[in-house]
This record gives structure tokens, C-alpha cells and sequence, in this order.
């Protein structure tokens, strides 16, 4: 680490005192040192939102208490308690992690640093988080928030996605961490962006560090951090076949273990323009009779949209003609039972039933 400049060790000081007045000290993941649920709540936390995140990672917990409850679990049961949360790879990471510090940690989470970048789903930023959190080992982060944080506080003038604009910043990330009271500090500037340092509207006057703000300075803080030019957001299309035999249960397969959705159940699928019927026969041997598709259900991934075409049908015959094309369920909505659902599928068997 470089020689620590008297700017940084007031921006320091000035964090905590702001932290230990108006930082969140509440929130569920904050009143534990255990490593496993601090790595749970950091997962939960990706990119998705603390008020969503609270609820879940309660029922999560209770289900899955520890580690070695996470490891034996089956996975649906996982996908099950993670359905709606959204980012599906983090709960089979997850999964996998655990089963890896089960098998090669002997059931404690590891606490170097290159131990547990090497779990599935973990990176630096992740890994010195839980590291800070649990062990108050001094790892600098590089959330969101702090990106948000320091790209303002140094007017950092490059995209944040360029490489050489991450190695300043994780630079800057390691000059301002402190080595004693690191776990407050990093809750701290997470809390600052989070909370004042937001992406819209930013409370400047409220901050802490604005005298220290290059952004604020120059008045324009919602400059920063810079961005990459978006590309408008292509749109792929699908079917999905909800087929219903006649003691109303739906037909559900399980996608494969990798990919969009892996490893969640939802309903057959097959191209826009497909006659149905025809699909339904040559894809999974089966005789039905399509009714009107419902409206398209557009929905939003980081990099495209899919609109969604419902289409509602009736199965004629029996259901055992099914063609054995991966695991399938004739699933009944009155036993839901615990699988796990994208948004999407859980939102039309809701549709369903309430039809």
C-alpha cells in the first residue's frame, strides 16, 4: 500500500464519524460476524436492492441456516427460496460453494483471500467484503457504490468499464482503506453511496466529503461515474406452451443446469410463428388443441429483452404420450410443492390459477 496523504486519513476519519452517526447499523446481515451469512447477504445484495433483499435472505436463512444445511440441500429447494429475487447463477453458485467448503474446507468458510474468490460466484470485491465484515481483515472493495463514491470524489473522466479505469480505482479503493476498524469503514462507504452518494439526485450538502469532492466542485456529479454508450438493448421472442391436461395440471420441464434460467422449471417452448399444435407433436409427442395466446409479457435481462407469447392449450389424449426430452412434471397449482421459478412463469401460473 502507498503512503497514506494526509487528504486521505480526513476523508477517513470524516467517513466514520458520519457513518457512526447516520450509518445503517440495523439491517439483519449487520448484527453477525458469521462468515455464512455475511456471504449470503453479499450475494443477495448484487444487484438488487436492500429493501427487496431483507425478506429473502430471512427465509433463506431459516431454511438454510448453515452451511452444511446449504450444501446437502437439493437444488429446486434452493431455486425454490431464491424464485423472484431474480439472477438465478447466484443461488447455484451458491449451492456450489458450499458443497465445495463442505468437501474441501471441512465446513468453515476459508479466510485468505484467494481462498474464497475461488468459490463460484465470488469476486475481489465480494470476497473482501465478507473478509472485512466477518474477520475485520483489511481488503479494500469496489462495489457500486464505491465505484460511485470515488469516480466522483477524484472526477475519475474515463468509463468505469475500461480496464485501465478499474486498476486506478481499485488503487484508490486500497489508499483510502484504513488497517484498523475496517469493517466499519467499508459499511461506511458503502452507506455513502448508497444512501447520499446516489446514481440520481445526489445529497451533496448532506456529504460528508464534499469539500474533498472533485464532482461537487465542479458541479456536476451526476457526470460520474462515466459510461460506456449503451447499445439499444436487442429483443428475441419466444412461445411458451401452457398446456393443461384434463385434472387441470401443467405441463413444466426443468431447463438445463446452465444458462438463462438454469436449472428452474418453466413451460415447453418453441418459436414465434410455430403452429402450436404442430409443435406440441413433433417436440414432445403430444395432441392438443391451442386456444387464443394471451398479450406478450416483455421481460428486461441486462443485455436484451424477451417478449413472451403465452399460449394457452388443452391437451387431448393422455398425458403419458409425453416424449422424454429431460425432467418433466404434470404440475398441480393446488400442491405447488418447492420449485423454482423465473418471474415470468411464476407470474402466468398465477394467470392461470385465477383463471
Amino acid at each position: 500500500m502507498a503512503r497514506v496523504t494526509p487528504a486521505a486519513r480526513t476523508v477517513r476519519r470524516r467517513l466514520l464519524a458520519w457513518y457512526d452517526r447516520h450509518g445503517r447499523k440495523t439491517l439483519p446481515w449487520q448484527r453477525t460476524h458469521n462468515a455464512y451469512r455475511i456471504w449470503v447477504s453479499e450475494i443477495m445484495l448484487q444487484q438488487t436492492q436492500v429493501a427487496t433483499v431483507i425478506p429473502y435472505y430471512e427465509r433463506f436463512l431459516k431454511r438454510f441456516p448453515d452451511v452444511a444445511a446449504l450444501a446437502r440441500a437439493r437444488l429446486d429447494t434452493v431455486l425454490h427460496h431464491w424464485t423472484g429475487l431474480g439472477y438465478y447463477a447466484r443461488a447455484r453458485n451458491l449451492k456450489k460453494a458450499a458443497e465445495i467448503i463442505m468437501r474441501e474446507h471441512g465446513g468453515c468458510f476459508p479466510r485468505t483471500l484467494d481462498a474464497v474468490v475461488a468459490l463460484p460466484g465470488i469476486g475481489r470485491s465480494t470476497a473482501g467484503a465478507i473478509l472485512a465484515f466477518a474477520f475485520d481483515q483489511r481488503h479494500p472493495i469496489l462495489d457500486g457504490n464505491v465505484k460511485r463514491v470515488l469516480t466522483r470524489l477524484h472526477a475519475v473522466a474515463t468509463p468505469v468499464a475500461q480496464r485501465d479505469t478499474e486498476t486506478r480505482l481499485w488503487q484508490l479503493a486500497d489508499h483510502y482503506t484504513p488497517r484498523a476498524h475496517v469493517a466499519r469503514y467499508t459499511q461506511a462507504i458503502m452507506d455513502l453511496g448508497a444512501t447520499l452518494c446516489t446514481t440520481r439526485q445526489p445529497r451533496c450538502p448532506d456529504c460528508p466529503l464534499a469539500t474533498h469532492c472533485e464532482a461537487h466542485r465542479l458541479g456536476i456529479p451526476e457526470h460520474f461515474p462515466v459510461r460506456t454508450t449503451r447499445a439499444v438493448l436487442p429483443v428475441k421472442k419466444t412461445t411458451m406452451l401452457m398446456v393443461r391436461d384434463a385434472d387441470e395440471k401443467i405441463l413444466l420441464i426443468q431447463r438445463p443446469p446452465t444458462g438463462l434460467w438454469g436449472g428452474l422449471w418453466s413451460f415447453p417452448e418453441c418459436g414465434n410463428g410455430d403452429a402450436v399444435t404442430k409443435a406440441c407433436r413433433a417436440d414432445l409427442g403430444l395432441r392438443v388443441v391451442a386456444d387464443k395466446p394471451w398479450p406478450v409479457l416483455r421481460h428486461t435481462f441486462s443485455h436484451f429483452r424477451l417478449d413472451i407469447t403465452p399460449q394457452p392449450a388443452r391437451l387431448v389424449g393422455a398425458a403419458s404420450q409425453l416424449r422424454e426430452t429431460g425432467p418433466a412434471i404434470w404440475f398441480d397449482p393446488r400442491k405447488p410443492g418447492k420449485l423454482g421459478f423465473s418471474a415470468p412463469v411464476k407470474q402466468l401460473l398465477k394467470n392461470i390459477c385465477s383463471n
